[in-house]
């Protein structure tokens, strides 16, 4: 069928063409108008990732179509396997339910840390679909002023006493793998309740160290670091921090590519620090819709001012860079995956 060429027609045939696109998002509005999108929480209430989820629901629903109201709903158990599991296999598929699992899910299928044998693993994270993080939270290793040790160098013939939480724990599976790796001595203690007590504990002289998220320092201990109280002598990120150019990382340090792989494996994890995804199956306009509304939330200037308020890092990621993060994650060799099993077994984890 021959069509005429002229400008009505060229203007009725692009009217045409967009009117999928169109329909699409009004019927995204249509959809969301008058709903409510329940957010579960892998954690409890009043820590770190409830929070964060509940200043994304506060400031998230005037950017989704339709302004659906945001809820959200606390499913802690199994350090983020309980709500994984309910997202992946109970929940809603239409777009009303969102999760926040722990940073740790993403790699527990390869590396089965919270359930050694699988069985507790009831989910695929390359067939759901991610939203986005709110904030990396690259990981630290800090000594206290007066410990022995002012270089990695040192690190390696002063044994530091590090304090820890449990063997489980990134406070002490951090030091135990810079241990292996690079040839360092730190000692960890474990058995504090939580950071504020190990804080207190280096005051006191009773641990000279610790390995904790660098916001904990930065936001938590701003004297600390300003008093020149602690130095922070490796991290724990893919790349340095900006605000930590001349320190480190372990992943540079390593001796062998196998080293490298292996830290750049675990350190993935603090890349994507309080992750958002969605169900298998869910609409793809409606996902769209969501990860656009998250990466607009996180430029919002209100949103930007609570966080601000409450001393929360805003260095976001987006649901490209997320995907993208699983999707290296999951391709990691299993040999590497393997060794860092073997590791952390010889740790005492579990």
């Amino acid at each position: 069928m021959n069509i005429a060429q002229g400008p009505a027609n060229i203007i009725a045939i692009a009217l045409l063409i967009g009117l999928p696109s169109a329909a699409h998002a009004q019927g995204v509005v249509d959809f969301y108008r008058g709903k409510t999108i329940e957010f579960l929480i892998g954690a409890a209430p009043a820590g770190g990732y409830d929070v964060v989820g509940r200043l994304i629901a506060n400031h998230m629903p005037r950017h989704v179509p339709g302004n659906p109201a945001i809820v959200v709903r606390n499913m802690p158990g199994a350090t983020g396997l309980v709500m994984t599991n309910y997202l992946y296999n109970i929940a809603r598929r239409d777009g009303t339910v969102m999760g926040m699992p722990t940073s740790n899910v993403p790699s527990e299928p390869r590396l089965k840390l919270i359930s050694p044998d699988g069985s507790n693993i009831k989910f695929d994270v390359t067939r759901m679909s991610w939203i986005g993080t709110p904030l990396q939270e690259p990981q630290v290793t800090w000594i206290w002023h007066t410990a022995p040790a002012k270089t990695v160098e040192d690190l390696k013939t002063k044994p530091i006493l590090m304090g820890a939480t449990t063997s489980a724990a990134d406070n002490s599976i951090l030091p135990s793998l810079a241990n292996a790796l690079l040839g360092t001595r730190m000692q960890v203690v474990t058995g504090y309740q939580g950071q504020n007590e190990i804080n207190i504990a280096a005051e006191r002289g009773e641990v000279q160290g610790n390995n904790t998220g660098f916001s904990n320092l930065a936001v938590n201990k701003p004297d600390w670091l300003r008093d020149g109280k602690v130095r922070i002598l490796l991290q724990y990120g893919t790349e340095r921090l900006p605000a930590l150019k001349d320190v480190p990382t372990v992943i540079e340090l390593g001796a062998t590519e196998d080293d490298r792989a292996l830290m750049r494996f675990y350190a993935l994890k603090f890349h994507m620090a309080r992750p958002v995804a969605l169900p298998p199956e869910t609409p793809a306009e409606r996902v769209a819709a969501l990860q656009s509304a998250f990466e607009t939330t996180m430029k919002d200037e209100a949103y930007l001012e609570e966080a601000r308020r409450i001393r929360l890092d805003v260095n976001w990621l987006g649901s490209r860079e997320m995907t993208a993060q699983i999707r290296q994650m999951h391709q990691t060799s299993q040999a590497v995956v393997d060794r860092l099993r073997e590791l952390l077994a010889r740790a005492g984890v579990k």
